[in-house]
Parts: C-alpha cells; structure tokens; sequence
C-alpha cells in the first residue's frame, strides 16, 4: 500500500471512527473513485469529515443487514413467515443505521441537528395485507443532535404531532429563533426488503439522503406519487416548442419531445422501467399498453439491459432504475434511451427526484392516495379533491368515473385529510420536489450502500474478501459530484459476539439475556427509546410534555409476536421501577 494509500485510510478511519468504535470494526482499506467531478473540498453542505461518516454509516447498515439481517431465510416459507423474515431484516438495518446516525451526530456542530422528515415502510404496498405495512423504519420526527438541541426539537416535534394550532410555519419560526440548523432526511434503510427476504442475487440497499433543510412534512406519512422522469434536456426541448412535459401529458406527446431531442433514436429502442406484475395491472396496465403502442418497449422482469447485460427486475425497486436514465450505448454503438414512468411510494419518489440536479434529470410528480385502488388515469385525479367541499363526493364519483358508495367517500375523505394534515401540497395537478421544501431552493447528500449487486450502476454488493473481512461498496452524489467509495472492513470481534453488537438490547433480551442481571447503564434509556421508535412506532404515543405513552397491545402479532410484546413491556416496566429517573421519559399502558 502506498503513502498516499495509507494516509487516506488514516483519513477516513479518523473522521469515522465513532461508527467504526460503535460497531466493532477495522477500516483496512478505502478504494474511492469519481463518475463525476473530483471537488477537493468537499462533496457537500456538511463537510468532508462528516461526509464520510454518513458514508459510512450506510456501508455500515449495508455489512450488518447483509451479515445478520437473515438474508434468504424467507425462500420456501409462507406468506406469514416470510413477513416475519422481513421484519427482521427491516429491523436490522433500521437499528444500524439509527445507531450509526447517533454515534456519528455527537460530532455535529453544537447548533446544529438532523432530523427524520419521510421513512419508507409505514403502509401495505400493493398485494400486502395491513400488518405488513408496520414495518420496522426511520419515521418522521427523529432527531439526532447533542442531548440539549434533541431535547429542544424533540418536544417541538411532538407539538407538530399532538397540537392542531402549531403549525409548520410555528415549528420552523422555533428553530430560527433559537439559531439551530435543521438537516433534514429521507431513509429507506432497506430497499426491496421481499427480495432480501427471498435471497435474490440483486437488488437490496440502504438510501439515504440529507438535506440542508427539513421537508415541509408535519406528521409520519406515507402514500403513493406518480413519477415520470426523463431527462431533463427532453423536457427542455418540448419547451421550446411551447409544449408542457409533465406527469399528465399524454404518452405520445412525450415520444414526440424524446424523438425531436434525439431524432436518430427509434421508438424501440426507448425503454420505459415501470413496476411490474399481474398485482400491478389493474394499476398502471394502461400505461404499459400506452407506451407499447407507440413501439416503446416496455422493460420486463429478467430484461438485460443491453449496455451492461445485466438482468433487471420490475416487482419492487423505484430508486435505483433512476441512475440509468439517460443515453446509454451498446456494444455495437447503437444509442438507447432508458426512462422511468408509473409510481412509487412518497419516500423513495421524494428520494429518486432529489437527483434532478445531480444526475441533470426531471422529475414531475403527482400525488396518489395511500390506497391507489383504481387505475393511475383516475388516480391521479383524486388528490386534487378538497374533502370539505359539500360537493366532495360528486366531484369523486367524476374524478374516479364510477360510482362511490357513502362508506367509500368517507374513506377516500379520511386519506385526504390525513394527507393535508401531513403537510402534503394537495390540489395540484403535478408537484415537483421543490414543493416540499420551505426554501424551494436546497441542497442533497445521496448515499446508497449496495448490500447486493446492483444491475442499474453495475455497483457489486458487500462481498467477503477473506474470512471475517468486507468490502462494501457506497455511491455518494450531489450536484458537485459522485463518488463510488469501497470500504474494506474487518470484524474485530467472532461472528457470534458481532451479531450482539449489532442487535438491538430488546432483541437480545427477547433472546435470552437476563435484564435483571445485566449491569444498567444510563445509555440503556436512550437505546431502548430510540428501539422502540424503531422496532415498534405503532406502539408509541408523543404526549406534549416530551414523554412517551407505550401501548405495546396496539401492534399486531403478525408484526412482533405476542411473546416478545409481553417481554418488552415486562422489561419497560422492571427498568420504569428500578431505575424511574432514567427512565421518567415514558408510561406503560
């Protein structure tokens, strides 16, 4: 290994150390490389050594999930086992990637905090019974920051919770007065979690993304956007020729603005990436059919994208196709154009879009209910309602052109208000990304962590260099830049003690470690707060006075087995007893 070599990885273990101290690793070697820009001072907002330590924490989250995240185990078990499978591994990697962020955050500026604006994995995706939608996540209102400014957003966070009068304006008026600097995020700890649970050989990955600003989101929330993203130069074009692009411009109009931008690119060789399978059809099948009739092709699941080769998948997976759009070339030069259509959960569209400007795309949303039950021609229409118009359920019945029954209005009345109380921008057509940010002009920190190849970048996944040795691939971008980082990490302890450092206490206990015996430490308070905000969202009320109501009896079974929610409470209230100063921020139903 070279000087310069060696002094990188000196670098990055130094400026990541409360992550590496945190999880028992080595850093042994740092591989970086640069698609695009090479800026010496930094990639981002945040700083150079902070940006590592967010780099790291989701190469961190990718090692753990793939190592103890119970990879495969749901292949060749029912539906209810494989959802448990998948709670696990959205466990896993919720937990890593929470304690990394704490560990990491004491190194913020003492003013400064990040806080948790969209987590993906609130609801039921499609074909999903309820209680597959309480998955374990990052939810909105998290906050990291040293104890004293957490404590301050903690409580304003509850108040945007609990007090219909404090608003967005008010909480944000709050942090400029007390001089804080609020970074907002967007997590999806564990993309494509069914495939993790299935063992596929691609696919899952750990998102995350920073912003110098929180997103204009006041409540947990999570529904559906349509997204159509193209190049930014097609939308451009259209323009020019005084032709709107957006999420409802018919489908030939938009081949019409692809091919005046790239005239000698023919219909067939414009591959349009939607989600995909039989569940879907009644969805977006028209859009398959609009794009197949034009002569687009359609991507299928299993299609090897003809300048890498690499098969794709269609059944989950809506941020990673958005790095391959764009031209690409095959290896007998002819051009192909990929672009992604259809929808995505509010997370991961919020996610994919913040990549406009780093990967010169655009993005035009339109928001969905969080039940999409009818086509994407007529869903699209329906957010645009106001649920307090007296004429609400006439104006339904057109937008969704079918009957509704009284119970049917009432529900899609409910998700509309849920969704405005959200802070959603409702009553548009489209919505960009800027919608949801309080200064429309803002900033992003994109990291990914590749558990497993990923066929879009070609990015390989976390791959076992010797025994008890990682490498782990990272993609980091922001307009100045995108830098592909290979972290080559040791465990320092056996495997068996290393799967307890990445455990969370309540699972340890649940597994047989006696809490009565175990030395108590004042740390424990923070950690079993922040695992039940984890493992256990639904469980847990945010009372105004900063403290939190646990009603474990409110989980379904089929999200935490009725055992283990008997032990957390009998654990919740053995520490509540013995230890009440410490643990004076919560009560047990």
């Amino acid at each position: 290994m070279t000087q310069e070599r060696k002094s990188l990885v000196a670098q990055w273990a130094f400026d990541t150390r409360p992550v590496l101290g945190r999880f028992h690793l080595w850093l042994e070697d740092v591989e970086e490389s640069w698609s695009k820009g090479e800026p010496s001072g930094g990639l981002s907002f945040v700083g150079p050594g902070l940006e590592k330590a967010f780099i790291m924490a989701s190469a961190v989250t990718a090692l753990g999930t793939r190592l103890f995240g119970r990879y495969g185990e749901g292949a060749g078990l029912d539906k209810s086992a494989v959802n448990r499978v998948k709670k696990d591994a959205d466990a896993a990697s919720a937990y890593v990637m929470s304690e990394a962020l704490w560990y990491l955050t004491r190194a913020l500026p003492e003013n400064h905090a990040v806080m948790v604006s969209l987590g993906e994995g609130l609801m039921p995706k499609g074909g999903e019974t309820p209680d597959m939608g309480s998955n374990p996540l990052l939810g909105f209102g998290r906050v990291y920051a040293r104890p004293q400014v957490a404590r301050f957003l903690d409580r304003r966070v509850a108040w945007l919770i609990n007090d219909p009068t404090f608003t967005w304006d008010d909480f944000r008026r709050h942090v400029q007065t007390a001089n804080l600097t609020l970074w907002g995020a967007a997590v999806d700890t564990l993309e494509n979690t069914t495939r993790f649970a299935m063992g596929a050989p691609t696919g899952p990955l750990t998102v995350f993304h920073l912003f110098d600003q929180p997103l204009r989101v006041v409540r947990p929330y999570e529904g559906y956007m349509g997204t159509l993203i193209l190049p930014r130069k097609v939308v451009e074009t259209a323009a020019r020729d005084s032709v709107l692009v957006n999420y409802h411009t018919p489908r030939a109009m938009v081949l019409e603005a692809i091919r005046r931008t790239y005239p000698d690119l023919p219909p067939d060789r414009i591959h349009v990436w939607t989600l995909g399978g039989k569940v879907r059809a009644a969805r977006i099948g028209t859009l398959w059919e609009e794009w197949s009739a034009l002569g687009a092709h359609v991507v299928e699941d299993g299609y090897l994208l003809p300048w890498t080769g690499r098969p794709v998948f269609t059944e989950s997976g809506t941020y990673a196709p958005v790095f391959a759009v764009g031209l690409h070339r095959d290896p007998a030069g002819d051009e192909h154009l990929f672009l992604v259509d259809g929808y995505a959960a509010t997370a991961e569209a919020l996610q994919a879009a913040s990549l406009d400007p780093i990967l010169d795309l655009h993005t035009n949303l339109c928001l969905f209910t969080s039940k999409f039950k009818v086509s994407w021609e007529h869903e699209r229409n329906v957010m645009q309602l106001d649920p307090e118009d007296p004429g609400f359920a006439r104006r339904l019945r057109q937008a969704l052109a079918r009957d509704s029954s009284p119970d049917e209005v009432e529900e899609f009345r409910a998700i509309l208000r849920e969704a405005r109380d959200a802070g959603m921008p409702l009553g548009r057509r489209t919505v960009t990304v800027d919608d949801f940010f309080p200064e429309k002009r803002w900033r992003v920190l994109a990291v990914v962590g590749y558990m497993l190849p990923d066929p879009y970048s070609g990015a390989p996944g976390v791959e076992e260099v010797r025994e008890g040795v990682y490498r782990v691939t990272t993609r980091a971008a922001t307009e100045s830049g995108l830098l592909e980082t290979a972290l080559t990490l040791r465990l320092m302890e056996p495997m068996d003690e290393m799967r307890l450092v990445f455990s969370p206490l309540l699972d340890r206990f649940y597994r047989g470690m006696d809490w009565r015996r175990r030395a108590v430490k004042v740390s424990d308070s923070g950690r079993i707060r922040n695992e039940l905000q984890t493992l256990a969202s639904g469980a847990l009320d945010f009372l105004p006075d900063g403290r939190i109501r646990v009603d474990v009896s409110r989980v379904d079974d089929a999200v935490l087995a009725a055992d283990k929610k008997a032990l957390i409470r009998e654990v919740l209230l053995w520490y509540k007893e013995n230890h009440p100063i410490w643990f004076s921020w919560f009560e047990v139903v």
